[in-house]
């Protein structure tokens, strides 16, 4: 039986985090630095990140962002436009300038309005990845304005991802920020070659929390959390013990300004407290001895890579979410703020 007042789990890693740039960068990197050996960090910047050029130079970004003595890899993305060339994507990848490519339909989310515009003109790039194993990693939402913003989690599953993969079989899949019970069902009963990234929020709250005594601009994010069936559906997964699910946190800080906003930016900062968060779910659901795989072990076996050789220590201990952070760079406001967690991360 695993200690419940305390856990010691292989160093994981973060694979989905948004670290933003310049000023915001400095003040969120050193939250993810301390509880991650790395993450996968996501290319949507203002000007995307997509060329080898433009991710080494972000990652020397990152790198020269960190705290002094922390041993923190920033693994970098490809964003994928629909004017991608394959051979190019193909050469970063095996230099080691990428470790995947992430797919955003155009205007899905933050800064996505270079993203694809229709998955077909992806063709000849989703055929070259599927060749070399290159991993898609994709935000996983249709677009149409005709769908449901609720809805459209579940509809890119049927109209865009099933047909996928029947046409490319080989392509290794990460569907991103999973939030419903059909794209649940779906990676657990797929063929081989598809996983899932969790985020902490959309196993903590469900879409009750936009509207808990007046709007609430902080729980919004995309994709949007859903009804509270989906998020039991999400805590069911994550503790199956199925490979296929990991720990993905999908952190996207936004000042409060851009937040608190007529049209708000949509992102939950929760890289403060991430690991903590997720504790007290799987602590929650009794299964604290599936924390590890999904944390540190899941991910590392999709990507191809060695699990982390240090540990992290959680003490089952009261901690305080700050109620705002980096008020120099106009404030960002963390996930939970205010709220005190079961779970602390020991120094």
């Amino acid at each position: 039986m695993p200690d419940t007042e305390r856990l010691v789990l292989r160093r994981p890693d973060d694979w989905h985090v948004h670290l933003r740039d310049g000023a915001v960068l400095q003040a969120v990197l050193p939250f993810t630095a301390r509880q991650f050996r790395r993450a996968i960090v996501m290319p949507n910047l203002p000007l995307p990140v997509a060329t080898a050029e433009a991710a080494d130079a972000y990652r020397a970004r990152i790198l020269a962002a960190l705290p002094a003595g922390v041993d923190f890899t920033p693994l970098m993305t490809c964003y994928l436009t629909d004017t991608t060339d394959p051979g190019a994507l193909a050469e970063g990848y095996a230099a080691g300038h990428f470790a995947a490519a992430k797919l955003y339909p155009a205007r899905a989310t933050t800064h996505s309005a270079h993203g694809v515009t229709d998955i077909a003109k992806l063709a000849p790039v989703l055929e070259r990845m599927a060749s070399i194993g290159i991993p898609l990693l994709i935000h996983g939402e249709v677009t149409d304005p005709d769908v449901d913003i609720f809805d459209r989690e579940a509809v890119f599953v049927e109209r865009v991802l099933e047909p996928l993969r029947r046409r490319l079989p080989a392509l290794r899949i990460v569907l991103e920020h999973i939030t419903t019970a059909e794209a649940a069902q779906y990676v657990a009963e797929a063929e081989p070659g598809i996983a899932a990234t969790v985020t902490p929020h959309h196993l903590i709250i469900n879409r009750n929390a936009l509207f808990a005594g007046g709007l609430r601009p902080h729980a919004y994010c995309l994709p949007v959390a859903k009804r509270e069936h989906h998020r039991q559906a999400l805590r069911r997964a994550v503790v199956s013990g199925s490979e296929r699910f990991f720990l993905g946190t999908d952190s996207a800080p936004h000042i409060i300004a851009a937040k608190e906003a007529d049209c708000g930016c949509a992102g939950i900062f929760c890289a403060p407290h991430a690991l903590e968060h997720y504790a007290e779910v799987f602590g929650e659901l009794g299964a604290l001895d599936k924390l590890e795989a999904f944390a540190s072990l899941n991910g590392p076996k999709f990507y191809r890579l060695a699990p982390n050789a240090g540990t992290v220590t959680l003490i089952r201990a009261p901690i305080e979410v700050p109620a705002l952070l980096a008020e120099d760079i106009g404030g960002l406001r963390p996930f939970r703020a205010g709220e005190t967690l079961a779970w602390r991360m020991s120094a």
